[in-house]
């Protein structure tokens, strides 16, 4: 089974629960698995892990997990991963710190997709697991909820800088998330009878001094009206400094940006942008898909009514040529664009999103660019057009200048590639992808 990746874990949203404390570890850290595992294997409701991983994968289970904390033991500590590649996909990333009297216990969990946990049993299961493991480890604070609206709410610096939150941590309320739990060093700087009196679905103390407070009844509810005014009323409540209105407001401006947008992508550079937002973090993601529904690529110029005449002696020699600069392109990319093999308009597109994706203009020098990847790609893209719907070189001594007639037009593959490779936003403005589907439309 494949392991999930960050990308795996980008493509839709989730939730994710992250908790960074200490335990107590005189009795050993593998002591302190089982409770933790014991927890994971009860309430885990459907979204159980399958897979222990480190250098190698194993079956679930706890002996697998033992072995994989053996394996990766070294003098700062262990880190193992859980997943699940299998719908409700998982991935539980446990980082354990060098024995000692309070050790390091660090969880990431992610579970995707978000929409899971629309139902109450499912979510109250996940509580469950929450309040066993805040009950077990200490830490200062504690949360689960959506990936996306975490990146909007700039979860875990909250606007501060590097520096200052690292050194500040969590040492005030910043932000209320779906589940919240809160150390007995927040809970006392907040006020212990306040906290507890915060309007919320469930406020429950626990032994170890901590707090947990679940906003709403489901974590996939959390961007509804109803939530929202839940989530600003327990955070002024907690912050009696802050502004409802202006809380409420920052929170529904969120939900907006989170609300999905129908791609209406303009249909000949459809095939590239459709690959585009992926890239980008789920919360800007639905911007994005807005933006790219309203690029309109300039109409191709890369064209002429009638064709220079060839005037190279040695039309062989010159294909020759061209064929020694496309295949060096085809040996340089193939790994990263397989495709490009195929000489196909998959294989155009392919390159748009590999080049895009890779800053590949401002990632080498003019240079390079100029001497080698411009002349290699409109060599490659005049070859598209030739073998893919019937055009025929027009040679000339100036690589620049030739040429591929189709129908009642001549078109100019060098000067494309040289528009193409001048930034990233020239890759969307003069995308090979619609440079192609232009030139089909004036194929006899």
């Amino acid at each position: 089974m494949k392991a999930l990746t960050l990308h795996d874990l980008n493509k839709v949203d989730s939730l994710r629960f992250t908790f960074d404390g200490t335990v107590d570890a005189r009795s050993g850290l593998a002591s302190s698995v089982e409770p933790f595992l014991e927890s994971l294997e009860r309430d885990a409701d459907g979204w159980m892990p399958t897979i222990v991983k480190t250098n190698r994968k194993r079956k679930y289970s706890r002996e697998a997990v033992r072995h994989a904390l053996e394996e990766r033991r070294e003098e700062y500590g262990a880190i193992i991963g859980l997943v699940r590649p299998e719908g409700p996909a998982v991935s539980l990333v446990l980082t354990l710190g060098p024995e000692q009297e309070q050790s390091l216990w660090s969880t990431s969990l992610t579970v995707q997709p978000l929409s899971f946990f629309s139902e109450i049993e499912r979510c109250r299961s996940f509580v469950r697991v929450a309040r066993s493991w805040a009950a077990q480890f200490l830490a200062d604070y504690a949360a689960a909820h959506s990936v996306a609206d975490r990146q909007l709410a700039g979860f875990p610096s909250f606007g501060r800088d590097d520096r200052t939150w690292k050194r500040d941590g969590f040492d005030k309320v910043y932000e209320l998330f779906w589940l919240n739990v809160f150390g007995p060093k927040l809970v006392e700087s907040v006020g212990r009878e306040r906290m507890l009196s915060t309007p919320a679905h469930l406020v429950e103390e626990l032994p170890n001094g901590s707090v947990l407070l679940v906003l709403w009844p489901t974590a996939a509810e959390f961007a509804s009206d109803e939530a929202r005014v839940a989530q600003a009323r327990a955070h002024v409540h907690l912050r009696p400094d802050l502004d409802f209105d202006t809380v409420l407001r920052t929170l529904r401006e969120r939900s907006a940006a989170l609300v999905p947008v129908e791609p209406r992508f303009h249909p000949d550079v459809a095939p590239f942008l459709s690959r585009l937002p992926d890239e980008f973090a789920i919360c800007e993601r639905q911007r994005k898909i807005a933006e790219f529904n309203a690029f309109r690529p300039p109409e191709p110029e890369e064209w002429m009514p009638v064709a220079l005449p060839s005037d190279v002696a040695s039309p062989e020699r010159v294909l020759e040529s061209y064929g020694d600069l496309s295949e060096g392109l085809v040996a340089v990319l193939h790994t990263e664009v397989p495709s490009i093999m195929d000489e196909t308009p998959e294989s155009l597109t392919d390159l748009d999103f590999h080049f895009w994706k890779t800053h590949f203009p401002e990632r080498y020098t003019r240079d390079v660019i100029e001497g080698h990847t411009i002349p290699a790609l409109g060599v490659y893209l005049g070859e598209v057009l030739v073998r893919r719907l019937g055009g025929t070189w027009v040679l000339r001594e100036k690589m620049e200048e030739s040429q591929v007639r189709l129908g009642k037009r001549v078109w100019l593959p060098f000067l494309r590639a040289r528009r193409y490779m001048q930034s990233r936003q020239s890759l969307l403005e003069y995308s090979l992808t619609q440079y192609f589907k232009e030139v089909e439309r004036y194929r006899p």
